[in-house]
């Protein structure tokens, strides 16, 4: 099981979500999310929100469409997504997908990075996508990673305050043993020269990017 969560950023950062359809995904709204995926025609399983950030009418369109909507005050001490990732992490998911978490306030972006360590706490891989990005998290261990032309660039960056003994193969710029710290960008926009490479490190929490150059006119 996989499930897709929508979030309220920017719809231009979005994917088409219809491309991440498949028969094993549940989709979940977020806020604006909810209004999101209802105006691609996807019903959402769950949908949860303070719904701040939407008119009356669209709210009460989306009560009359999904009477199981949990709305909750704007007063609370958990943002929206987390709600919906708590839930997500309950079902015991293969991989949860979020949707709509950036390209708008900073602080929701950063508090949405800060979810995927929930993920870790449960080993549930937690992936953040847009039109240009892939953000994921690892803890120590050595990982597979795949050339994909649509996201040439990776980068990686430490969460915890070091990550020791990071080594990169069939990149661009290898690494060997090397440690970083939170603020360091040596391992900021390297490239796979292989079809496959590995990257691993012995401690630490980890956060992979991948992405690619934005062309608004593509």
């Amino acid at each position: 099981m996989i499930i897709h969560i929508v979030a309220g950023g920017p719809i231009e950062r979005i994917p088409k979500l219809h491309d991440w359809q498949a028969e094993d995904v549940i989709w979940v709204g977020v806020d604006r999310g909810v209004a999101y995926l209802l105006e691609q025609n996807i019903v959402p399983t769950k949908a949860f929100g303070d719904f701040d950030s939407i008119t009356r009418e669209e709210l009460y369109n989306i009560k009359a469409q999904l009477p199981h909507a949990e709305v909750f005050p704007s007063e609370k001490d958990e943002t929206d997504t987390e709600i919906a990732v708590n839930w997500a992490l309950e079902q015991s998911p293969a991989l949860i997908r979020i949707f709509g978490g950036t390209g708008g306030r900073l602080d929701h972006f950063l508090g949405n990075v800060q979810l995927l360590l929930k993920g870790l706490e449960r080993e549930v891989l937690i992936e953040i996508h847009d039109i240009q990005n892939k953000l994921f998290a690892h803890r120590e261990g050595t990982y597979f990673i795949k050339k994909d032309e649509s996201l040439p660039f990776i980068s990686f960056m430490p969460i915890t305050p070091d990550v020791k003994g990071i080594t990169l193969k069939g990149f661009k710029y290898p690494l060997e043993k090397k440690h970083i710290r939170f603020g360091d960008t040596l391992c900021i926009s390297n490239e796979l020269e292989v079809e496959s490479g590995t990257f691993s490190f012995d401690e630490g929490i980890l956060m992979v990017i991948r992405s690619r150059d934005y062309h608004p006119l593509s």
